[in-house]
């Protein structure tokens, strides 16, 4: 018997998540969608997947060219990550709405987002159908950082300093300080 737990359905999913805007498309013609179902599945071969929504507008746009591109997102573009969430694609110019800028790919043909601190360009190598949402697994092909953000001793990301947007239920949030590093519970003293 459950004494300190109560069952909770409304939110049956591992939170918080990255908010990311994913950019899709060409140099011509591209498109951003604010994914919050996204995450790294392999580190050799570096892998991550995306989840969307069959109709959203992007949903063609990734399944015909097979790449996009990861752009990590800040509490400053939280306005921006939102309004790409709720706005389609179909009926408005998202980089224009949003003042975002587009950046040349490096490996792949979409742009990435200039005002993000990290930009991860992917080739799909799979779709997995799964419900509401299909699953696009991908290959890492290049990582952007902004440099700023890297360590110049260690080559590390900064995360504490990038200011990452996550999101909860419906809620977005700012990343918190760093509490430790992996391993630091056994690290002698």
């Amino acid at each position: 018997m459950l004494t300190d737990r109560e069952v909770w359905k409304p939110g049956t999913m591992v939170y918080p998540l990255p908010a990311v805007l994913v950019s899709c498309g060409d140099r011509e013609s591209s498109n951003l969608l604010t994914v919050a179902w996204t995450g790294t599945i392999c580190t050799n071969p570096a892998m991550l997947y995306i989840s969307v929504r069959p109709e959203r507008h992007s949903y063609n746009i990734i399944k015909e060219s097979m790449e996009f591109t990861v752009n990590l997102t800040t509490a400053d573009m939280a306005k921006a990550v939102d309004w790409c969430g709720v706005r389609s694609g179909r009926d408005y110019d998202k980089w224009k709405e949003t003042g975002l800028t587009p950046g040349p790919g490096n490996m792949v043909a979409c742009p990435y987002v200039v005002e993000s601190p990290l930009n991860i360009e992917c080739r799909v190598r799979e779709i997995v159908r799964l419900g509401s949402h299909d699953m696009f697994i991908a290959d890492v092909l290049d990582v952007l950082a902004q440099k700023e953000l890297i360590d110049p001793a260690t080559g590390a990301f900064d995360l504490g300093a990038a200011g990452l947007l996550n999101y909860s239920h419906g809620h977005y949030y700012g990343q918190g300080a760093e509490l430790g590093r992996f391993g630091f519970s056994v690290k002698k003293k």
